[in-house]
């Protein structure tokens, strides 16, 4: 026993990390989490070190008792040898053995099998017998829950004729998840209580690194544990009594194999993020897993934390899962190692189906046709506003992310692009919707002979005239609202193209709402009686001409031509009503 408690003690102490440092004057009213310091920050944490196999159900291929026999009767609890004495409480006062059926001929293979549950790292197994040693014994292990088995180590005086392996082999860096062969507890005494104990680490060049060693991680790794006894000591081999009067005169020698104790030292394997094992609703053992991570064994991290790689934790550094930077508008990601490379292994995290129509991998721009609001922080659900640019204005629906300004189209100007720029008038084309305004400089388009001396006296008494009265509007041969679209000179006379917006009065009926013409005389115009501006609203009270070279209306220095004005829709239509009650003189 002295060599299986020293086993145990140095074991605890090495390098899989796995002693933690408990005050046990300092009381406490809530246990401190033990995956994060003082200061909330996290570290390193494993479960404890236990016997995984204690209370765990063998699996036997041979049973003293099945079927029964003289010797193994399992309906007499004295005579009965099940496997669940192999894992149950034992002390030195009151050890329960297994114990195989008795084996009168080769082959002498026995197995028993043990499932842990779930992923162990073990640290060591060991079985204390009730019977000689074996003298050829081999110790498998699982990673897949038994589907498939390698050897973790073999034991046998003839290495090479059971096992294949030669008795004395070095392991090296290359070689550490190597099976070994040996012969130094194959011995047959003593008779009971001898003991094999084999360390998984013993001997592996690794070890002392074991955090920075996949290699040796793995190797420790086992969900299920199977010990195969290929061979006792053939007791008349080596002088022992023969049982053959025991087992009714056969005249063979009776062979079993007894084991008191087995065991399989470990921890729950957790890589570093969890305390403690705990059963699931299911009942089967799960790591209490920390630092973000999930699953059996902690080995990946929680959904919505991927901004960088999963990483077994170590003494230097817990590796805590870290959540992808969305600016709360994601609820789902993914990780990038390209992207997490370029930021210098820093952040990796790209987030999926951005919303509240934010873009971009942290969901920190604004999506095409919105723009952000500064006013607003970037994780506000209202954070980016929609662009609005002006369907025949704007150039596209893409506005600056920043300022919001929309691209405008030649002579628009505004932040959606809804008005023309100064100096540029509206026209009816969606692909020009505003165009430049002719400089109009009447002075320059009539001669020198043509020009008034004096356009103050030339102009009375017109000029300067603007009240409307019932006198004025029935002299007048039309009235109407005009819209001043462009301009352009035929002869001596300047040529508007207008839109009638409303007639008051009107004798030629050809005139009526809708694109038109106004024809004014040079010299009128460049002494501004009238005075017309492009893209402007006027009123227009004048005289028609009965001319097929002019189609449309006529002003001259004596018509009516003033910018208009909304309050004079009320007044006119009122002297459109008296007039048609007969209230203008005649002629």
């Amino acid at each position: 026993m002295e060599v299986l408690q020293l086993l145990r003690l140095l074991l605890t102490t090495t390098m899989l990390g796995l002693s933690q440092t408990v005050n046990p004057f300092v009381a406490q009213q809530t246990p401190p989490d033990p995956c994060y310091d003082e200061n909330g920050a996290p570290r390193r944490c494993i479960p404890e070190f236990v016997n995984a196999a204690f209370g765990k159900e063998v699996q036997a291929s041979s049973t003293c008792g099945k079927p029964p026999t003289r010797h193994c009767d399992a309906s007499d609890p004295r005579r009965a040898h099940p496997p669940a004495y192999l894992t149950d409480l034992n002390t030195a006062s009151n050890m329960t053995c297994w114990r195989s059926e008795t084996l009168h001929h080769s082959p002498y293979n026995v197995t028993l099998t043990l499932s842990l549950g779930k992923k162990f790292e073990v640290v060591y197994v060991s079985l204390q017998f009730c019977s000689p040693r074996p003298e050829s014994t081999a110790i498998l292990k699982s990673m897949d829950y038994g589907k498939t088995w390698v050897p973790y180590q073999y034991y046998s005086s003839q290495c090479r004729k059971i096992y294949g392996k030669p008795s004395k082999a070095t392991v090296t860096k290359q070689n550490e998840q190597e099976a070994l062969c040996t012969d130094g507890l194959t011995d047959l005494y003593p008779l009971t209580g001898g003991l094999i104990a084999f360390s998984t680490l013993d001997g592996r060049p690794s070890a002392q690194d074991f955090d920075s060693s996949p290699v040796l991680q793995d190797w420790v790794t086992a969900t299920d544990i199977r010990v195969v006894f290929s061979r006792p000591h053939l007791f008349r081999e080596l002088g022992g009594r023969e049982g053959g009067e025991e087992e009714g005169g056969t005249g063979s020698t009776p062979y079993y194999y007894a084991v008191g104790e087995l065991q399989v030292g470990g921890r729950c394997k957790c890589n570093g993020h969890a305390a403690r094992c705990l059963r699931d609703k299911e009942q089967k053992l799960v790591c209490d897993c920390k630092h973000n991570t999930e699953g059996p064994e902690c080995d990946r991290c929680k959904p919505f934390h991927y901004d960088r790689p999963w990483q077994r934790a170590s003494a230097r550094e817990a590796n805590e899962c870290l959540a992808c930077n969305c600016n709360l508008h994601a609820r789902r990601c993914r990780f990038n190692m390209e992207l997490y490379k370029l930021s210098g292994r820093r952040s990796g995290g790209v987030c999926l189906n951005c919303r509240h129509n934010t873009a971009g991998r942290h969901c920190h721009y604004c999506k095409e046709g919105f723009y952000r609001d500064l006013s607003k922080a970037i994780t506000d659900r209202k954070a980016c506003k929609a662009c609005d640019c002006h369907p025949v204005g704007a150039a596209g629906k893409t506005c600056n992310q920043t300022t919001g300004q929309c691209p405008c189209k030649d002579g628009v100007t505004g932040l959606t692009c809804n008005r023309c720029a100064k100096g540029y008038q509206q026209s009816r084309s969606p692909v020009a919707p505003c165009i430049k305004i002719p400089a109009i400089n009447p002075t320059s388009l009539i001669t020198s002979t043509e020009a008034p001396a004096d356009c103050d006296s030339y102009c009375k008494p017109a000029k300067g005239n603007y009240k409307i009265n019932m006198k004025k509007y029935c002299k007048k041969d039309y009235v109407v609202q005009v819209n001043i679209l462009e301009m352009e000179t035929v002869a001596n006379w300047a040529k508007f193209t207008i839109n009638v917006l409303s007639v008051y009065k009107c004798r030629d009926e050809r005139v009526k709402r809708g694109d038109n013409f106004l024809w004014i005389h040079l010299k009128d115009l460049s002494c501004k009686c009238p005075k017309i501006q492009i893209s402007k609203k006027y009123l227009v009270m004048g005289m028609s001409e009965n001319s097929t070279d002019r189609p449309g209306l006529m002003a001259d220095k004596n018509s009516l031509v003033i910018q208009w004005r909304d309050a004079w829709t009320r007044r006119l239509r009122k002297l459109q009503r008296r007039e048609k009650k007969g209230k203008c003189l005649k002629p």
